[in-house]
């Protein structure tokens, strides 16, 4: 049987999926088992395959892609225990406009992206802000802590506070397994 499932990417991440001589898309369908059909000009992908759980990953792996991350740190979705997240930046904001949107972002990256490399090394995760969008690939207990410092932090919280947020559940998450 066989089962397939379509999505729209930017444009300027086509080439970036499909990769040099299309070794990108050849290690994504070697790897979940899938075939590719990729519209460079709309940016539209349509994936098939036998398993819906490997069209999936492969959907999961695309969304990274074109959410900014480099192929490299999306095929990292091939381990299951590994996940994605996406947050709607706009979608959290009180104040709708232009400004506010760079404002959040700003806050989210930091002085010389300094907010965001400290966000990844304390929850062991990799974050990519594009667009509207923060992503975060991780395993799914530190996806989830690093969701909810990004939501404290496009809801206002000081940084400082997040970050001992982020130690405070990283703490819990160790006495939860013992």
């Amino acid at each position: 049987m066989q089962f397939s499932d379509q999505l729209k990417i930017p444009k300027d991440r086509v080439a970036v999926l499909i990769g040099e001589k299309g070794q990108i898309k050849k290690e994504i369908e070697s790897s979940t088992n899938t075939k590719l059909k990729i519209n460079s000009v709309e940016g539209d992908v349509i994936i098939y395959g036998d398993d819906g759980l490997k069209i999936l990953i492969a959907k999961n792996i695309i969304i990274a892609i074109a959410r900014g991350f480099n192929p490299k740190i999306a095929l990292n979705l091939l381990n299951e225990v590994n996940s994605i997240e996406v947050v709607d930046i706009k979608e959290l904001l009180r104040n709708k406009t232009k400004n506010s949107l760079i404002r959040v972002r700003s806050r989210l990256i930091g002085r010389e992206g300094k907010a965001r490399k400290l966000m990844e090394k304390l929850t062991k995760t990799d974050i990519s802000i594009c667009g509207k969008t923060v992503s975060i690939i991780g395993n799914n207990e530190n996806v989830d802590i690093a969701k909810r410092a990004v939501v404290n932090l496009i809801r206002g919280s000081k940084h400082g506070n997040v970050y001992s947020f982020i130690e405070k559940q990283k703490k819990n998450l160790k006495y939860s397994y013992v």
